[in-house]
């Protein structure tokens, strides 16, 4: 996993005289400052770093006619004397096609010199050529963290009256910080101007800006989706063995000794057909807990529309990170990390595994992974392995209970008085149903009553689930091969035995 750029960390790599060093982040001036106290903190007289820009070049700290030109810019930065930092905003633009460029960079990464200078190079999302990997330390800039937003908050609140009279109110300073989670520090100031201007003087509708803001950044990353999330636990119909897990766990994320992330539920990891309530559980989980819900799609990783499969991986886990306490939800899981992607996937597939797993090892930071899976036997077995996920859970098709409840549930969605209809005969009716075909059956039972302009009825229910063929029928062979599959492997979810 890459270098995380931080104080400590940069002024180790001054003090130890590394020549040139990538920092991939999307605040300049935030890292530039970052830079200047580290070097003022590892290089006793170092004078301020300089920084270069194809448009303004040095300033006014180079003389030379032609110094917005890389190469121009590289030869005189290379031709000072003493310690020095030298910063190029956008010299990752020209060093592809450049073999100057290259040239210069690789023999001054090779001299032996006592003088402690070093080159940075600061973009968004930096890719280093293969001709300098193995010249240039490549650093990962994260986003603020909750002491950073809460500097912010505290000394802008100095100059801000808006900003004062919000922060006044009772606990608005730590819920803002946790709302302001995964924002760099343009985008929250940003969104503090926009609640300003619209008038949002209540903590609770300048957090809102900052979930608006926040959403918008995930929707520009292109990665990750922010889901909208309303729903409950009780909107979910039966698996009381993964609701009672999932409750038992509730106070790990809401206690302050553990906000560090330590000792955190890792993730869970839910199996089974599809229709049978996995994603519907997820967003449970996320509601339940009060945490915000990202999900994260397998196929965008492989799409190359991001950059590699594995820069992907690495920018969809650090804004994960970065958005924590949040519940990363990865849909089908298998569709990037199955044993018949790694043979028709190649290195990539195995690299995206293996970072994957040493995140999921690793991570601190209260991010909580719950995977869904419809065919589980085609994972690679290190993904199953304890200490991953905390459990695998088996969605069965649901039992006659649970079709009585996930009926009383679709009928109330659907503005139905539960009591007037029979839920156990239409339990008895649809056994073999999955969840989401029950759905089906009351939606069509309901088009047909409104196209008759007439109260929906449960004949009229029962003729929907009479016109329909149900997954247990069409899919038979293969759910009892995902069914072997879990018996010994996965906890069922439910423990009800009746289909």
């Amino acid at each position: 996993m890459r270098e995380n750029f931080n104080l400590t960390n940069f002024t180790q790599h001054l003090a130890a005289g590394t020549p040139l060093l990538a920092i991939s982040s999307n605040n300049e001036q935030r890292a530039c400052n970052l830079i200047q106290a580290a070097g003022t903190r590892a290089l006793k007289g170092v004078p301020e770093p300089k920084i270069w820009s194809c448009e303004s070049g040095f300033g006014s700290d180079n003389k030379a006619t032609d110094d917005n030109n890389p190469v121009t810019a590289l030869r005189w930065a290379l031709s000072q004397h003493g310690h020095g930092i030298y910063i190029f905003l956008d010299l990752h633009w020209y060093w592809n096609d450049n073999p100057q460029i290259q040239r210069l960079l690789i023999d001054f990464a090779q001299r032996r010199s006592n003088e402690h200078k070093c080159l940075v190079f600061i973009a968004s999302d930096i890719v280093i050529p293969k001709t300098l990997s193995n010249h240039i330390v490549h650093l990962n800039h994260p986003l603020p963290n909750a002491a950073e937003i809460t500097s912010f908050l505290e000394n802008n609140r100095k100059n801000d009256p808006f900003l004062e009279q919000v922060l006044s109110q009772d606990g608005a300073l730590r819920k803002m910080v946790i709302a302001a989670q995964g924002l760099d520090l343009i985008r929250l100031e940003r969104a503090l101007r926009m609640a300003k201007i619209t008038k949002g003087k209540h903590v609770q509708e300048v957090i809102e800006a900052l979930h608006r803001d926040k959403k918008q950044a995930l929707e520009q990353s292109g990665i990750i989706e922010f889901i909208d999330n309303n729903l409950s636990d009780g909107d979910v119909g039966g698996m009381g063995n993964l609701k009672h897990w999932m409750e038992k766990r509730e106070e790990a994320f809401g206690s302050t000794e553990l906000a560090q992330g330590n000792n955190l539920p890792s993730g869970v990891l839910l199996m089974g057909i599809r229709g049978c309530g996995k994603s519907l559980f997820v967003k449970a989980i996320a509601a339940r807990w009060s945490l915000p819900l990202l999900r994260l799609d397998m196929a965008t990783i492989y799409a190359g529309t991001h950059g590699s499969p594995e820069q992907s991986l690495h920018h969809a886990c650090q804004l994960a990170e970065a958005m924590s306490p949040c519940v990363l939800w990865i849909d089908e899981i298998e569709s990037g990390i199955s044993e018949q992607g790694f043979k028709s996937g190649g290195g990539s597939s195995s690299r995206v595994l293996g970072y994957f797993l040493t995140w999921m090892q690793e991570k601190t930071s209260p991010v909580f992974v719950a995977a869904t899976a419809n065919a589980i036997e085609t994972l690679p077995a290190e993904v199953l392995r304890k200490g991953r996920f905390d459990e695998i859970f088996y969605i069965a098709l649901p039992g006659l209970e649970e079709r009585q409840d996930i009926f009383r549930i679709h009928l109330k969605a659907n503005s139905l008085d539960p009591t007037l209809f029979d839920p156990e005969t239409l339990a008895h009716s649809s056994k073999g149903f999955s969840g989401a075909e029950i759905e089906q059956a009351v939606s069509s039972a309901c088009f047909e009553a409104l196209s008759a302009h007439r109260a929906t009825t449960s004949r009229d229910i029962m003729e929907a689930i009479g016109k329909t063929v149900p997954i247990s029928v069409t899919m038979a062979e293969q759910i009892k091969k995902i069914e072997a599959w879990a018996f010994k492997r996965a906890v069922p979810a439910s423990d009800q035995t009746e289909r």
